[in-house]
């Protein structure tokens, strides 16, 4: 009986998580008030208050009414959309929820305090890519599919002619910022991993992926309404990778540029196991290597 009840409410998410999917299409569009006109339809159907993610329609109505949203348009056809993250303080690296999944260089845990600043709401996707530079790297070809084996250098040339072609300065994301983003920011509730601590629910890791990338925005979204900062593939940051650097780092806006061997990357792929796509976890690769685990998260 229990399972049951288990497998009912699974499904009744599944209509939840379905119908915010499309609302954030909409959104994409410019159509803010067609979603939350959808939204508030979900609402009044009492069915779908046994779902235990069904405050999220009334979260997601917030953000698109206190406009969280910053969509930008690249071409006729093409949209990048942004979601604000209101700064505040956290603490960041192996907190108590990481457990024994946290690493040496996650420490010390240490306070940190961010302005405001927009952070992609999905990983920059194959179709963004080729819309600025006209190529396509990828080992697994899909518009909707997250840009990959792409390097550190490569990004930097991507985001100089995306502002361009936008007049906006986009950038990557420093280390710090995306924890907090990926943590759910003002709004965490303390995840392991970014929106959940069952990975499953949140993204695409080596238990689930089929060993490849996997269209962004599918899996829930986090706390602030960003999807995929756990797996799918790992997200180059702008900061220089030192493992003592917690010990040493600038409690406001901190970003290390002190020139290294590797640039830090975040979150896990497709091709990590749960430990390596915690919050808190600390990739680093050379910045001129491109992976097919390797992609981006645009700034702003």
């Amino acid at each position: 009986m229990a399972s049951t009840v288990a497998m009912a409410q699974q499904d009744v998410c599944s209509v939840v998580h379905t119908i915010m999917n499309e609302a954030k299409g909409l959104v994409n569009k410019g159509k803010n008030a067609d979603a939350i006109a959808l939204l508030r339809a979900a609402q009044a159907q009492p069915e779908l208050r046994s779902c235990t993610d069904y405050g999220l329609l009334s979260e997601e109505i917030q953000r698109i009414e206190t406009n969280q949203y910053l969509v930008i348009p690249v071409n006729d056809s093409i949209s990048i959309t942004m979601i604000m993250v209101e700064g505040g303080t956290f603490m960041m690296g192996a907190t108590e929820e990481q457990g024994d999944d946290a690493k040496e260089d996650e420490y010390p845990v240490h306070q940190v305090t961010l302005s405001d600043y927009y952070i992609g709401q999905t990983e920059v996707t194959q179709a963004l890519w080729l819309a600025v530079l006209g190529t396509n790297p990828s080992t697994w070809e899909g518009s909707n599919l997250p840009i990959e084996k792409v390097s550190w250098n490569d990004c930097q040339q991507f985001i100089t002619k995306l502002n361009q072609l936008t007049g906006r300065r986009f950038r990557l994301p420093t280390e710090a910022e995306w924890e907090y983003a990926a943590r759910g920011g003002s709004k965490s509730r303390g995840y392991k991993y970014s929106g959940s601590n069952n990975l499953s629910d949140v993204a695409w890791y080596t238990e689930n992926s089929g060993s490849k990338t996997h269209p962004v925005g599918q899996k829930q979204a986090n706390e602030l309404g960003i999807y995929d900062m756990s797996g799918n593939v790992w997200e180059w940051c702008q900061d220089w990778y030192d493992s003592g650097y917690y010990g040493k780092s600038p409690s406001t806006n901190p970003c290390n540029n002190t020139s290294a061997l590797f640039r830090v990357d975040c979150g896990g792929s497709w091709g990590s196991i749960a430990r390596y796509c915690r919050v808190s976890v600390r990739g680093s690769d050379s910045p001129s290597y491109a992976g097919d685990y390797l992609g981006l998260r645009l700034a702003l």
